[in-house]
């Protein structure tokens, strides 16, 4: 289990308020989109295929921002998981852009995208629920 170790460890210590529930929101969307490969084509076919490549490979995650993130998952998404939330679209979508890479490159260790990733991310789910 040290992938969700070292997940829940980066997203919960030492984080702002709420972002275990921000990143409980950011895993769902993981799924929504179909799972971790759902997700990086979505950014490939986005034109953000070096910043998905850089999330899922083993060196340093390349930055994305807020309105990048919304060029690829839409207004509506990031506006929905705002409202879920209680937070602004601003601040919403600077922080699932700060942690979609984390979750991507937890997810993703050994710099593929596991066989075992559509249960890694509902025990991800499961875990941080408890802990939010």
């Amino acid at each position: 289990m040290g992938i969700l170790d070292s997940l829940l460890g980066s997203v919960s210590g030492g984080g702002a308020p709420g972002q275990g529930s921000l990143a409980v929101v950011a895993l769902q969307l993981i799924q929504q989109n179909g799972g971790l490969p759902g997700i990086i084509s979505k950014f490939e076919q986005g034109g953000m295929a070096a910043q998905a490549g850089s999330w899922v490979g083993t060196g340093a995650n390349l930055p994305i921002n807020a309105s990048e993130l919304q060029q690829i998952l839409g207004s509506s998404s990031i506006g929905q998981i705002a409202q879920q939330l209680g937070l602004s679209h601003g601040d919403a979508g600077a922080g699932l852009a700060q942690l979609l890479p984390q979750l991507v490159n937890h997810l993703t260790p050994n710099g593929q995208v596991p066989a075992d990733h559509s249960e890694l991310l509902q025990q991800a789910m499961a875990l941080l629920s408890r802990r939010s």
